[in-house]
């Protein structure tokens, strides 16, 4: 009696975290697709019904996805999603990226060991092209993206350019702003260049490539549908 207990209260353990994480998944692909739309109002109740669970997890994601920006709450109204970046907003973001990441790029051409050139390189061979143009397909890429970039801050060995950088969130909002196949065939190719440059140990080489990779993304690929897409962020 005594050791059948604890075996039920750790087999419930993971099931509601289970479902906690794919409430929480369910959501973000829902934000991220559009469906709820940037700026909208979001019904606890409502999206309950719709995912066919109760309003716990709904309140519990939407508090994760508060901690990711992507949804706000406002005092006595609840949660709607967040704006879209604005081109200023994506401005502010990128001139931010390109003062810290190609020099935590070039340092880590000069420091990262062989176990930390190791998991570049497994990074690397982690992540293919996504085959469609939704977020479900692309969560992959986005999740690489993340860790390929804080992965280089780590191999820096800047703890505070590592959390600076993973505070803004970047990967989330750049991706919910504008995805598709071709971008994810060019984010590969960029990052392969820069790994080839950690892994000869040329920082200069290491720091162009970070560089172009961030102004590539900003400027001809994101900044075009800021202007379209994002508009003014909504109050």
């Amino acid at each position: 009696m005594s050791s059948a207990a604890p075996g039920a209260t750790i087999g419930r353990l993971p099931r509601r975290q289970m479902l906690a994480d794919d409430v929480h998944e369910a959501i973000k692909a829902l934000i991220m697709d559009h469906v709820l739309e940037p700026g909208a109002r979001v019904s606890i109740d409502g999206l309950a019904r719709q995912l066919g669970v109760s309003p716990t997890p709904v309140r519990e994601a939407l508090a994760r996805l508060e901690s990711a920006e992507l949804v706000v709450k406002e005092p006595l109204r609840g949660y709607r999603t967040s704006p879209l970046l604005s081109r200023e907003q994506l401005d502010d973001l990128y001139e931010f990226r390109l003062l810290i990441e190609p020099w935590a790029a070039a340092r880590a051409a000069e420091h990262a060991d062989a176990e930390g050139r190791e998991r570049l390189e497994a990074e690397m061979r982690s992540c293919t092209t996504p085959a469609s143009d939704t977020y479900d397909s692309y969560k992959a890429l986005a999740a690489h993206d993340t860790r390929f970039h804080v992965l280089v801050a780590e191999l820096a060995g800047s703890a505070q350019v590592r959390r600076a950088f993973e505070r803004t969130h970047c990967h989330l909002h750049i991706f919910r702003l504008h995805y598709d196949r071709g971008l994810g065939e060019q984010t590969l190719s960029e990052h392969r260049r820069i790994t080839r440059a950690v892994l000869d140990r040329d920082p200069v080489a290491a720091e162009a490539a970070m560089r172009a990779h961030l102004e590539a993304a900003c400027y001809e690929r994101l900044r075009p549908v800021s202007e379209d897409a994002g508009g003014p962020t909504q109050g």
